[in-house]
């Protein structure tokens, strides 16, 4: 099945230094990877502040290497806030859509959090 990355999982993929860089090049292995507007904004927001400390330039070069060596697919973000199963919390809104796009594209979601509990998401 395709894996739709979440933020997360883009971000361990790319930055060595992240504490799950090995995990996800391991998982990655053998797999066809989806990203779409929200991975790839979400990356680039969380690689230009403080916790990465890039500038928007370096941040959006490493997103551009990352999709010229991995040829990851590309889905548009095409399904209403409402469509899918409501998120359980505030929280969890971003990430259950992400789930329920996933789902609507015949795909899972690529995610590091364990607590996941949307049908649609693949533990990495």
């Amino acid at each position: 099945m395709k894996q739709l990355l979440d933020v997360s999982t883009l971000i361990a993929l790319i930055w060595p230094e992240h504490v799950n860089f090995a995990k996800a090049k391991a998982w990655r292995k053998g797999k066809t990877l989806v990203l779409c507007p929200i991975t790839e904004l979400g990356f680039v927001r969380v690689s230009t502040s403080p916790a990465f400390n890039l500038t928007m330039e370096d941040a959006r070069k490493a997103l551009a290497d990352f999709i010229a060596d991995e040829k990851p697919e590309f889905i548009a973000a095409d399904r209403r806030a409402l469509d899918g199963i409501p998120a359980p919390s505030s929280a969890k809104t971003t990430d259950w859509y992400l789930a329920n796009l996933a789902k609507a594209h015949d795909l899972q979601r690529a995610t590091l959090d364990a607590k996941a509990k949307h049908p649609a998401a693949s533990f990495v």
